[in-house]
């Protein structure tokens, strides 16, 4: 069983950056494709970004690109981050990271009913 734990989220203004943490309890994390979601209250659950475990592959939805930078880190603390620069009031909602297991250590999907696992998400608010 993996188990999932954001960290990081808050209350920002308009034009600011964070990074959201995402830490797993996996004993690794070279088997699991992790993506990172987000949900606006009153909307889907939106993919933003995935990553490969050798951290090498990475794929953008485009509302992601060119602000958000999804990056790992497999072996000193076993965690994926995603840097959100430009952030902007529309960026509000709470952001989730997703895990998939793989044997290829690279899999994603826009369809948030593909992923094995899932973290209790982090409230990010912009301020205009």
């Amino acid at each position: 069983q993996v188990q999932l734990v954001e960290s990081g989220g808050g209350l920002v203004r308009a034009g600011d950056s964070l990074r959201l943490s995402c830490a797993a309890s996996a004993r690794t994390l070279s088997r699991l494709g992790i993506s990172w979601f987000r949900q606006a209250p009153g909307k889907e659950r939106e993919f933003l970004a995935a990553i490969s475990w050798s951290g090498t592959r990475t794929h953008y939805t485009d509302s992601a690109k060119g602000r958000f930078t999804i990056s790992r880190d497999n072996v000193a603390k076993n965690s994926v981050y995603l840097q959100m620069n430009s952030l902007k009031p529309e960026d509000t909602a709470v952001y989730y990271c997703a895990a998939m297991e793989t044997e290829t250590g690279w899999a994603w999907s826009y369809h948030a009913a593909d992923y094995d696992y899932w973290g209790q998400g982090a409230q990010v608010t912009v301020a205009s």
